[in-house]
């Protein structure tokens, strides 16, 4: 609808009488007459209330011209409904396309961080009790120590690359109770190899059995990483 209608030019609403469109009528043409000393007059603005009165005081005219604005009306609700349904598609597309980004996110977090570091953790963790048990036939045995030594120092590089993969990227909001398992299991087993190394030194069985209580304390986190990300995987 045109905002400067002839209801408004007049300053009328649509059920005005003829008395108070005349009226309203008379007050602005005395308002904006160029021949006024008012600082509110001007030759366009009587152009306008001229032509709005010569259509509203008119019986026949007004009411043509209110049927003009009702289809006017009808044309622009339309037009507005029009808008609102494709402002609603384009957000629903836009929600759409987050929703693909956020699990296209998941997913890839999931394959490439994840699943690599769990696999690290697996190969820290799961040797542990069998170098024991190997170790345990003598302690003070060089080639018994050197194996464990190695392993030792093959945890260490599992564990400085399962940290570079933690890293690398963001967890999804969705899976930040797996990325907190994660992190405190890394920092388990960086404590457990501490520990374990320490024994490599001295001897010294406390050394030892902290250091297996760590790594069960990580492998209890990561167990449950792992059944936390089964919710969604």
């Amino acid at each position: 609808m045109n905002s400067h209608n002839h209801y408004q030019i007049l300053q009328v609403n649509h059920q005005a009488t003829p008395q108070e469109i005349k009226q309203s009528y008379r007050r602005l043409v005395k308002e904006f007459h160029p021949d006024s000393q008012a600082g509110s007059a001007s030759h366009e603005k009587i152009i306008e209330i001229n032509a709005a009165y010569e259509v509203l005081a008119d019986p026949q005219r007004r009411s043509r011209y209110d049927q003009q604005l009702s289809l006017s009306n009808d044309v622009f609700a339309a037009q507005r409904r029009t808008n609102r349904s494709a402002e609603a598609q384009s957000y629903y597309q836009r929600y759409r396309e987050a929703a693909q980004d956020s699990d296209n996110h998941l997913q890839h977090w999931y394959s490439y961080i994840y699943l690599p570091i769990n696999r690290l953790l697996s190969r820290i963790l799961n040797p542990l009790n069998h170098q024991i048990d190997q170790l345990a036939g003598d302690p003070f045995d060089d080639q018994l120590m050197a194996g464990f030594q190695g392993y030792i120092q093959l945890s260490r590089q599992f564990l400085e690359q399962a940290k570079i993969l933690f890293a690398s990227q963001p967890n999804p909001a969705k899976l930040a109770k797996v990325a907190a398992h994660l992190y405190h299991c890394l920092n388990h087993i960086t404590d457990g190899i501490e520990e374990l190394e320490l024994f490599t030194l001295n001897y010294d069985d406390r050394c030892l059995h902290t250091g297996q209580e760590l790594f069960s304390m990580a492998h209890r986190l990561k167990t449950e990483a792992q059944q936390t990300a089964s919710y969604y995987f």
